[in-house]
């Protein structure tokens, strides 16, 4: 089992309950944030109240004592009876006269209380002397009462404010600021759960998609992709993936195959020869020297088609680090190498900057592929081959091409001479593995190129491929005529 499908294959949360992870958060968030907030504003909105009623109850007795203690006033300047009197009353606010005596002259509405010290400050010569009581409950109410004296013992007056109202307000901004705090956490926790579908309804789609290629492993699964946003972005990332993987696949199923049907040839011939050795000493020597011959060569064609399917996947799977390389030197490298093997003329022209981001490795092997298909084709040449390296035909791109006088390549072959294993008719007689060009042809697309071929004027072929260039602009309009096979 691949690792792909064992990661599918781990069991996961639901998720549903991400969606009641989102909705929860949104709502503990929502409800922390309203409840410091309304904690915050009820505070402040209680000690402005607070503040407010009790400045304005210190203004009121503030303004007894300026009038009693600059104008000789008598009970009867107060009394609510008496037009003109001079106490302004605000609201909730009550005022009640006393006598010299410290007896009630105007009762207050409703009417306060009189204790020892009020007596004391109504008969005291001290104009504007005061005596204050906090939470005095007067008829259920709670109130603030202060006694100012008028003095020369003429009495006091006794202002009062009710205290009670101002909490039943602050209770009822209490009540109110709570429901309000729970309708918000409760269209919170709503609002983060429809919030939380829209979102994950697509990543259930995803998850449905990755389960089914879990469970029946076919990479060919349509994946619902929907939306620019990130889910939009992961929901194309795991198409592309998945066709990745379904092409990768088929790669590899396509090469078993193929490798497969190609190495059934020299093994059967192999087992043929094996079999007439065992009557080795009943055939004439020179049938002999014939079969070993014969064994020789198979072996060695064998042995050159496990090379070249060694080469071709690690040519898929190549971990060599990309550098800036040079092409033009490669192809000085290579050359050398090959006049070594085959001493051919082999001739490298370069023009341009043929420096480029790639494998050194990969393009070697690529480029020497393509020089020794030429030199197996074009076997009674006298002309050199040659090698051009070109740059930058367009930025960044990079050309090479092979040129030889060999028999050439036919229309019908040209689109298929890169594919793996395929060989001319008129090649098949010639060693070979049909490997060489496919190996080009995955190292090209590699570096973002793309191989081409077509026939070379004055006969032969070139053949070649591009690095760096844009796969949708590589060559595959020239003219072409002649024979050619591939190796």
């Amino acid at each position: 089992m691949s690792r792909f499908a064992r990661l599918l294959e781990r069991p996961r949360p639901r998720l549903s309950s991400l969606r009641t992870t989102f909705a929860v958060t949104f709502a503990v968030v929502t409800a922390a944030v309203t409840i410091l907030v309304g904690i915050l504003s009820y505070n402040s909105a209680a000690r402005l109240v607070r503040v407010d009623q009790q400045s304005v109850f210190t203004q009121v007795v503030q303004d007894v004592q300026d009038e009693v203690r600059r104008y000789d006033r008598t009970p009867e300047d107060f009394s609510s009876s008496r037009p003109g009197h001079e106490v302004v009353r605000p609201s909730r606010t009550d005022v009640q006269v006393l006598g010299d005596k410290g007896q009630i002259v105007d009762h207050g509405s409703p009417a306060l209380p009189v204790t020892a010290k009020d007596r004391a400050i109504a008969s005291t010569g001290a104009a504007g002397h005061i005596v204050e009581y906090k939470d005095v409950v007067v008829a259920s109410d709670v109130y603030r009462i202060a006694t100012v004296a008028l003095g020369d013992g003429r009495g006091a007056v006794q202002v009062a404010q009710e205290f009670s109202d101002t909490e039943d307000l602050l209770h009822a901004l209490q009540q109110r600021t709570l429901v309000l705090m729970g309708v918000v956490v409760i269209a919170a926790g709503l609002c983060g759960w429809w919030l939380a579908r829209r979102i994950t309804r697509r990543l259930v789609a995803l998850t449905s998609a990755a389960e089914d290629v879990a469970r029946t492993r076919q990479l060919g699964i349509e994946v619902p992709v929907t939306g620019y946003d990130e889910v939009g972005r992961l929901g194309r990332s795991f198409d592309r993936m998945l066709g990745r993987l379904a092409q990768s696949e088929e790669d590899q199923r396509r090469l078993v195959q193929d490798a497969g049907h190609e190495l059934r040839t020299p093994l059967t011939s192999l087992r043929t020869n094996i079999s007439l050795l065992r009557r080795i000493d009943e055939l004439p020597p020179a049938t002999r020297e014939d079969l070993v011959a014969d064994l020789t060569q198979e072996a060695r064609e064998l042995t050159d088609l496990v090379n070249e399917l060694v080469d071709l996947a690690a040519g898929q799977s190549d971990t060599e680090p990309p550098q800036r390389v040079d092409l033009a030197e490669i192809a000085e490298d290579v050359a050398g190498l090959a006049r070594r093997r085959t001493g051919r003329d082999i001739v490298v022209r370069a023009a341009g900057d043929t420096t480029t981001d790639g494998r050194p490795g990969m393009l070697q092997r690529a480029l020497s592929n393509l020089v020794e298909n030429a030199a197996k084709f074009d076997r009674g040449g006298h002309g050199p081959i040659e090698i051009t390296v070109t740059g930058p035909a367009r930025p960044g791109t990079v050309r090479v091409e092979v040129l030889d006088r060999g028999p050439g390549i036919v229309e019908g072959d040209l689109i298929r001479i890169f594919d793996r294993f395929y060989r001319a008719p008129d090649a098949r007689s010639l060693p070979g593995s049909g490997l060489g060009l496919s190996i080009v042809r995955e190292v090209a697309m590699s570096h973002r190129g793309a191989p081409f071929a077509f026939r070379r004027d004055g006969g032969g072929s070139v053949i070649g491929f591009t690095v760096g260039a844009d796969r949708a602009h590589h060559d595959h309009t020239a003219p072409s005529s002649g024979t050619r096979g591939t190796s």
